[in-house]
């Protein structure tokens, strides 16, 4: 089929759309460079540089006879949704709306949607599942929240039919090595860890050592990114063979805590790793694990490559193309 990403040279875009080739589609990206990179663009796909702002170049671009659309374009750090709310509103949100009124202009009645674990906020309950209270914590997961209630509206008024994956924790890159664009100015756990390990931070910063976890650290649900890839192709195939909208979430089911990815990226990258252990942040839980019943039901997945040995040695193959004079 004819899809297009967007956001595409993202990092999990990037991914996404690499699978989504791999698998014999004709893909298309849409990019405004400002968090993904050329590096992650191939010779095959069509690249279309521009800003999903921009309604009228937006929707010319979507008249070219796409099949489905895949939505990755955001800003996604939670700590600066709350400093910056109005990046976030225009960005996510007026973008969205954007992306959702060009898609019906442009006849596209099949959207996957890059949604987040952040709609949840605290959780009530482990493993959390899609039933779960979604009473955000964040600006940013208000963003997605409220994405996800007008993608309902508009497969009940316009027949945007869609599939809204709820990511838990992306890490890790490429099996094969072949996408190793960086993140930019990354605040998750694994690259900054990387960034440590290269020489470009002094020393990891673990936030909280006394939770009620086994090594007193914050456990995470991790889920490798070509796992996160696999699900965009599954949830694309199911809406084109039944055209029926859901939710669900995307997690491996596995916490592993921060100290564990510390002591397996020292032992895989053969480096220190300086770390500086400090109090808990606000409004952080002591552990957070999904549930992947649904998506396993609905679209046959289930994380195969989301260990930690495979999240680290993807991620640091990916840093030492980069700094391999220093790793």
């Amino acid at each position: 089929m004819k899809v297009l990403v967007i956001g595409g040279a993202g990092y999990i875009g990037s991914h996404v759309a690499r699978l989504l080739a791999d698998k014999g589609h004709d893909i298309s990206i849409i990019d405004n460079l400002s968090s993904g990179t050329e590096e992650n663009l191939f010779p095959e796909y069509a690249f279309f540089r521009g800003d999903i702002l921009d309604y009228p170049w937006l929707v010319s671009v979507m008249k070219q006879g796409y099949d489905a659309a895949v939505h990755l374009a955001a800003a996604k750090a939670a700590g600066e949704s709350m400093r910056r709310p109005e990046k976030y509103a225009t960005q996510n949100l007026t973008g969205t709306i954007n992306i959702l009124n060009a898609a019906c202009e442009a006849g596209i009645s099949r959207l996957v949607f890059s949604s987040s674990a952040a709609i949840y906020g605290e959780p009530k309950y482990l493993p959390i599942d899609e039933a779960h209270p979604k009473d955000p914590t964040n600006f940013y997961g208000f963003t997605k929240l409220e994405i996800e209630r007008c993608l309902e509206w508009y497969d009940r008024l316009k027949g945007l039919r869609f599939v809204a994956l709820r990511y838990f924790n992306a890490a890790g890159y490429d099996l094969e090595g072949r996408v190793h664009g960086l993140e930019k100015n990354p605040a998750n756990l694994v690259p900054v860890i990387m960034e440590v390990a290269v020489g470009l931070r002094p020393h990891l910063e673990v936030f909280g050592t006394d939770y009620p976890t086994p090594d007193g650290s914050g456990v995470r649900d991790y889920i490798h990114v070509t796992d996160l890839a696999e699900a965009h192709c599954a949830a694309l195939v199911r809406l084109m063979k039944e055209p029926r909208s859901f939710a669900v979430n995307l997690g491996s089911e596995q916490g592993l805590s921060v100290l564990e990815i510390l002591d397996a990226a020292r032992k895989i990258t053969g480096r220190s790793i300086p770390m500086v252990m400090t109090g808990r942040r606000p409004g952080d839980p002591a552990k957070l694990v999904a549930s992947s019943a649904a998506a396993k039901d609905l679209l046959g997945w289930e994380a195969k490559h989301s260990d930690v040995e495979t999240i680290i040695a993807t991620s640091w193959r990916a840093y030492t193309h980069h700094f391999a004079h220093d790793a």
